[in-house]
């Protein structure tokens, strides 16, 4: 897929994995959409950013779990700037909830961002692409595998992965679905280096992940006009530690 010239939107582009991600797309001369929740001064470092990698970029703010928000992000997206080709459904949150004190708002909270808007994002963002496109959902790995203290979030993140490969197949052949689940490439704020290093010791590849891990991972997929309704897992091997 052609990428230089062409309008990409980034959700989640504010700050961490998000905003790597719509660098990397501005690298590729891309137009990119920022997409922020409320708090825009990342935003804009994002589209700045953006711009001296060597693209465009423009801000949209929008809740997404509220029951309009997708659908309204991508018709503004598509409005303002011409059209849309490529999707990178990023925006997430992840909680910490174990077992026994996992409340109801936890829950609607997590699958109304990780899930929710992912879909109906992508549904809207179809209709935008009559000549084609390509979307790329970001999962985690905790959809493969089980964290006590992390189950609602691990199985939104299952449901990113089934419904990639679901949407991959209504949607073809003109618009291609992928995802990513990566592993240890970014780590939460409040790790500290000794989880660090045992996290990289039991790692098939001795070490931690990057950012720009994904970010090859995105590319590829979105280069790779043969593959569809794929997860690529991006974690230094932790899926098959076992």
């Amino acid at each position: 897929m052609k990428l230089v010239g062409r309008t990409a939107l980034v959700t989640g582009a504010g700050h961490r994995l998000g905003r790597t991600l719509a660098v990397a797309l501005g690298r590729e001369g891309m137009r990119v959409a920022v997409h922020f929740n409320a708090a825009s001064e990342g935003a804009d470092e994002t589209r700045e950013l953006v711009e001296k990698a060597g693209g465009s970029g423009k801000l949209f703010q929008r809740d997404l779990t509220e029951a309009d928000g997708p659908k309204g992000l991508v018709k503004a997206v598509a409005d303002e700037m011409g059209g849309l080709a490529v999707v990178i459904n990023s925006a997430a949150v992840m909680l910490r909830t174990p077992m026994g004190e996992v409340t109801v708002a936890d829950w609607d909270a997590m699958f109304a961002l990780n899930l929710r808007a992912p879909f109906f994002i992508a549904q809207a963002a179809a209709k935008f692409m009559p000549d084609g496109g390509t979307i790329v959902n970001i999962a985690d790995l905790a959809a493969f595998e089980s964290w006590p203290a992390y189950v609602p979030h691990a199985i939104s993140k299952a449901g990113i992965v089934k419904m990639t490969a679901a949407l991959a197949r209504v949607l073809a052949p003109s618009i291609r679905v992928n995802g990513i689940a990566p592993g240890a490439v970014l780590l939460p704020a409040d790790w500290n280096d000794e989880a660090s290093v045992r996290l990289a010791a039991t790692t098939p590849l001795g070490r931690l992940g990057d950012p720009q891990d994904v970010v090859e991972a995105m590319l590829y997929l979105l280069r790779a006009d043969y593959v569809t309704g794929e997860t690529l897992i991006v974690d230094g091997g932790r899926h098959i530690r076992k």
